[in-house]
This record gives C-alpha cells, sequence and structure tokens, in this order.
C-alpha cells in the first residue's frame, strides 16, 4: 500500500534550515461537525480555542486540558474573524450583523463599528490590534452576497475596504481601498508594515504605517500563482515568517523576501490560522468542517502586537 503524503511539502532549503518541519508529523483532528469553520483565537486566560462556524450562525470553544467542545455562542451574527484585545477581551467580526463587536470580561457585547460615514458596513471579515490600541479590520461583502453566511442585501457603501478604529473616540476611518475582497490582516513585528490578503485577487499586499496610522500605497507581496491558492488569513512567526492560510492549497509559509518556502497540507481547503498554546508553537487550522492543529518547531507572534498585556504577560 502506498503511504500517504507527508504534511510538509518544501520549496526552498530555508524551509528545513529555518525549522518550519521540525514539530508533528501529522495533523491533529480537534472537532468535526462544522459547515465552514473559520476565525480561530486562542485565549490563554482560558487555556480554550474559539472559532466561528459562519453558516450554522454558532461560535464553539475547544478546551485544551480536557479536550472537550462546545458551544460559546449561538445566534452570533455569523461571526467570521475573532482576535484578542490589549486587555485579553475578543474582539468579533460579525458579517451577519454587519458589525464589530467586543465581549467584555463580564460578557457583555459592546458594537465597536458597524457604519462609515453613516453608511452601513458590508460584512466585516477579520480583525488586528496594534499596540496602540487601534482596531484594523477587513470588510468585503461575503456576508451580503447570499444567505448562507450572512443576509443579501445590496452594499450601502460600494467598495471593499479596510479600515482603522481609533482607541480614543472610537472613529472609524476608511485606511485602504485598493482591494477586490480583503481578508485576513497582520501587522509586521515592528509594526511598521500591514500584510492584508486580496482574496479575489489572488494576491497578499504590503503596506507602509506611517506614524500617523495611515497607510502608503500597497504592493504585491506574493501572488496566488498557478497554485490557485484563494488567500484567507495570515500569521507571523518569531522568525519573521508569514504564514498564509490558503484555500484549496493547504497553509503557505513565505520567507520575508517573499520567497514561498513550503507548506502544510490539509485534507480539507483552509480557511484560517491561529497561534496558541503554552508556547504558542501549536497552530490551529480551520478548514471547511474541521478544527485541526498541529505542534511546531517555530514559534508564532501575538495577535495584540509587541509591549506589556496584563492578562498575558506576569
Amino acid at each position: 500500500m502506498a503511504s500517504a503524503q507527508p504534511m510538509y511539502e518544501m520549496f526552498d532549503d530555508r524551509f528545513r534550515t529555518g525549522k518550519c518541519m521540525n514539530g508533528d508529523d501529522g495533523l491533529e483532528v480537534l472537532y468535526t461537525g462544522c459547515r465552514w469553520a473559520e476565525g480561530p483565537v486562542y485565549v490563554p486566560a482560558w487555556r480554550q480555542l474559539v472559532w466561528s462556524d459562519i453558516p450554522n450562525d454558532r461560535m464553539l470553544r475547544w478546551d485544551e486540558e480536557t479536550g472537550d467542545v462546545a458551544v460559546f455562542r449561538r445566534g452570533a451574527g455569523h461571526t467570521n474573524g475573532n482576535t484578542l484585545d490589549r486587555q485579553g477581551r475578543l474582539v468579533t467580526c460579525e458579517q451577519g450583523n454587519r458589525r464589530v463587536t467586543r465581549t467584555g470580561h463580564d460578557g457583555t457585547v459592546t458594537v465597536l463599528a458597524d457604519r462609515w460615514q453613516g453608511k452601513r458596513l458590508n460584512s466585516p471579515n477579520d480583525a488586528a490590534v496594534r499596540s496602540d490600541g487601534s482596531i484594523w479590520f477587513s470588510d468585503p461583502d461575503f456576508g451580503i452576497t447570499s444567505d448562507y453566511e450572512g443576509y443579501v442585501a445590496p452594499s450601502e457603501i460600494g467598495s471593499n475596504n479596510v479600515y482603522r478604529i481609533d482607541p480614543g473616540t472610537g472613529e472609524v476611518r476608511l485606511v485602504a481601498d485598493c482591494f477586490e475582497a480583503p481578508n485576513g490582516l497582520v501587522f509586521s513585528a515592528d509594526e511598521r508594515q500591514l500584510f492584508v490578503s486580496d482574496t479575489r485577487a489572488g494576491v497578499i499586499r504590503v503596506f507602509d504605517v506611517r506614524d500617523d496610522g495611515t497607510l502608503s500605497d500597497g504592493k504585491v507581496f506574493a501572488e496566488a500563482g498557478t497554485r490557485g491558492a484563494r488567500f484567507d488569513n495570515l500569521r507571523f512567526d518569531d522568525g519573521g515568517r508569514l504564514w498564509a492560510a490558503a484555500m484549496g492549497d493547504g497553509v503557505h509559509c513565505y520567507d520575508p523576501d517573499g520567497t514561498l518556502l513550503g507548506r502544510l497540507r490539509v485534507p480539507e481547503s483552509v480557511s484560517n490560522i491561529a497561534w496558541g498554546g503554552a508556547k504558542r508553537n501549536r497552530l490551529f487550522i480551520t478548514a471547511e468542517t474541521s478544527l485541526y492543529s498541529v505542534v511546531m518547531g517555530v514559534t508564532g507572534t501575538h495577535p495584540t502586537g509587541p509591549g506589556r498585556r496584563p492578562w498575558l504577560d506576569a
């Protein structure tokens, strides 16, 4: 009987020398039974992984200590991406409700953004938090094009953009409007660059972040090419390598110079990724119906950027 393909596929020797292949030999299936799994975020205080099941309109949580899975929130507004703010509170992109919310430590849900210049947002997809407390989010039209992951509706804005929520005033400001469908976004370790996947265009773009929080004109960092991947969520490891959820083509790993070093093969179409675990070397992967994980030889950076986080840094 022929052996199964290895999980790691190397395109450049730096994938091996960078210890990207030094982890588990295979994926661990933590849960299956979703319609379209998305938006994983590891919550250190809970030792749990929270993620979205968009068409089923629910959020789930996996407990690291017990391995149990339970419903975290039902009737969740067709939640897509999730992250944590600087205080460890859950920030959620509710694409069905067309808003970005924050869940406080007491469970209170606060609306952070639902409009820009008086017009309803399309369907917020993913968010990233900068060390100044600002929240940046993508707003494609995925949740308003059908009733499967939201509710059919016309776009009031007329374009798919990236926005910034001011931490002091709560003002929602447009920062980039050059996309077909912006999706995952992540800051570089020094926060001087913002990387954004453009799913329909099949590219990852990178922008320089100015001191006033505005962006320079973006350039293409990586292209899907002939492999036909559709980029979704993005994450960095502590070696500066960019890991990208590539729908239809596993998880890609890019060198800081933009070279595709290798990939992780996943049996389902990947939607999103997140680092977690006690050492942040466990990569959680949402893909179609399932939640997977793999303990790796590299360590992920934290989604809230550099600086002290009282809820995490003792």
